[in-house]
């Protein structure tokens, strides 16, 4: 009981006061939907979206697959299946599919389903109506009328009376990208609708999106809450508002526009390196492939819109201090290094126990990975996937760095210390340590150091204080072979028959079953090497050969 009241204290202690009384708010408070006749739509003269559609979600009459999962809405019980995960019921009501791929093709079938959402979901009622969904689902439907496409007058109806609905619901108790979708899905109302009602939608979703943009972009063009899918949602909404402004010219504030103008450089640049030379995103934190648009995809974005983006990472040192991550690139080696904090103290729901984890890449094939993220249930496996043993980084006495709990849930956070960067013609060092074991009773300090060179990556991990066991860990991905030769030393091989070999001095390893989550439902076997360290310290040498 007070090991639990504890929890909720470091929990509850960060957060701000808006979160509290506005979640009591939010339950309690039921506004009236307001079934007004709409105002008027504006008259669209030319829309290009900024992105290259995605691929089908609708792929029959009525059958959708969101998450790596299929389902026939048919077969479930209606919208709204309490037996189907919330994130998949979430998709199944934000219609991605009116703007994917072939979506011409399947235009019959989307007008079904639109004329079904309206019948078959009570207005103010169930998933659908909660303002996250509803958000995304009235951008999608105001951008396929953007494309030429003829809303019908029940949609058009529907529309502004979700809009009316949102202003009465703003995830204010939520915070972070909830908010920010909001915000933006009232952009879209505001300037796809004409009249005084659609000018105060306009006029909210501006100050929010000017307000969250100044919170969640830090200036080192990172999203705050440190995921890097994430960072590639908000990225992906700016270009959408700026396709926007092109398509009704002349309705959105000019220094609005340009401000969003301004972000897309630094947020393409810590994009690109946060990303491995496979051009998809490392696995920070809440991150899956699959989810949100690629680089390559935002860069084309990017240009349509004529913004200028050179997100080519070319020098061996591209640090990122703000939001707390470091890539260094020495020869065919790329590394990622998380060395910051797990997110801000008020919104650390997509936090993993992750710190000083970092992901390595070499010749193009991912080699060191993050265990990745297939869940946001409230599960045993949803709790591992967060934990620390889960991520390429030093458990002290079995216990998570940061205390992740529940689904979206942290108590006491590990904070990063004494962080240093060297780099020369020869290598790359980071150091840095962290305070999240402070707690245990022999307050343990964990201090890692990488040591980056072009035929080589050293590295060095240090605990000061007492404590009964420490592991080090490294997730190998699975298309690697991993073989341990001797007690201490062993061997990966990569695809295409290079090979790394390693070394572990200060501890004693093994080789574990592992798996490894890079999109949502998606488990695959993997190894991992553990390192129990003897002493104080260990130090693991990852050499490969056939360099060049």
């Amino acid at each position: 009981m007070a090991r639990s009241t504890l929890r909720y204290w470091h929990t509850v202690r960060h957060l701000r006061p808006v979160q509290i009384y506005g979640r009591l708010w939010f339950r309690l408070h039921r506004p009236r939907v307001d079934t007004a006749p709409p105002p008027d739509l504006r008259p669209v003269r030319h829309y290009m979206p900024a992105l290259v559609p995605r691929q089908p979600t609708l792929i029959g009459e009525d059958v959708f697959r969101f998450l790596n999962e299929e389902h026939r809405l048919a077969d479930m019980d209606g919208w709204d299946d309490p037996t189907i995960a919330k994130l998949w019921r979430y998709n199944l009501h934000y219609f991605d599919d009116l703007m994917a791929t072939g979506a011409e093709a399947r235009k019959a079938w989307h007008l079904a389903l639109l004329a079904r959402w309206i019948e078959e979901n009570p207005m103010g009622e169930g998933t659908g109506w909660e303002p996250y969904p509803t958000s995304l689902r009235l951008v999608n439907w105001l951008r396929w009328y953007l494309a030429g496409n003829a809303l019908p007058p029940a949609c058009v109806h529907s529309a502004a009376i979700q809009a009316r609905w949102l202003t009465r619901r703003i995830e204010y108790h939520v915070l972070g990208n909830h908010l920010w979708a909001n915000a933006k899905a009232l952009v879209f109302a505001g300037v796809c609708f004409e009249g005084a009602e659609a000018e105060s939608w306009l006029r909210k979703g501006l100050g929010l999106v000017k307000r969250e943009l100044q919170e969640q972009v830090l200036p080192d063009g990172g999203h705050f809450e440190r995921s890097p899918m994430y960072h590639a949602i908000m990225l992906a909404d700016i270009l959408d508002l700026l396709a926007l402004d092109r398509a009704l010219p002349g309705v959105l504030p000019e220094a609005a526009v340009s401000a969003w103008r301004s972000t897309v450089p630094a947020m393409m640049g810590w994009l690109a390196a946060l990303s491995h030379p496979d051009g998809e995103i490392a696995l920070f934190n809440d991150a899956a492939l699959g989810v949100a648009p690629k680089l390559a995809d935002l860069e084309v974005g990017a240009r349509r819109l004529d913004i200028e983006i050179d997100s080519k990472i070319a020098t061996p040192l591209h640090d990122l201090p703000d939001s707390g991550y470091t890539r260094m690139q020495m020869g065919p080696a790329v590394l990622i290094a998380d060395n910051g904090p797990i997110g801000p103290d008020y919104i650390p729901g997509h936090a993993h126990a992750d710190t000083l984890s970092f992901e390595f890449s070499l010749y193009g094939q991912r080699v060191i990975v993050d265990s990745g993220t297939s869940r946001y249930d409230t599960s045993a496996e949803r709790l591992r996937q967060r934990g620390t043993a889960a991520h390429n980084t030093v458990q002290v006495d079995g216990l998570d760095s940061s205390e992740v709990w529940g689904s979206f849930r942290v108590a006491r956070r590990a904070r990063p210390i004494d962080r240093r960067i060297s780099c020369d013609t020869v290598g790359i060092t980071l150091t840095c340590g962290h305070d999240g074991y402070r707690r245990l009773p022999g307050r343990p300090l964990h201090y890692r150091q990488w040591y980056l060179q072009a035929d080589r990556l050293i590295v060095r991990d240090t605990i000061k204080g007492r404590y009964r066991q420490a592991v080090t860990r490294f997730h190998f991905h699975p298309a690697v072979d991993v073989r341990a030769e001797s007690a201490n030393y062993g061997r990966i091989i990569l695809p295409e028959g290079r090979t790394i070999v390693w070394q572990v001095a200060g501890g004693w390893q093994r080789l574990t079953s592992s798996s490894y989550h890079p999109e949502f439902n998606v488990s695959l076997s993997n190894q991992c090497l553990e390192v129990t360290l003897d002493g104080s310290g260990c130090e693991v040498t990852f050499t490969w050969l056939n360099h060049g």
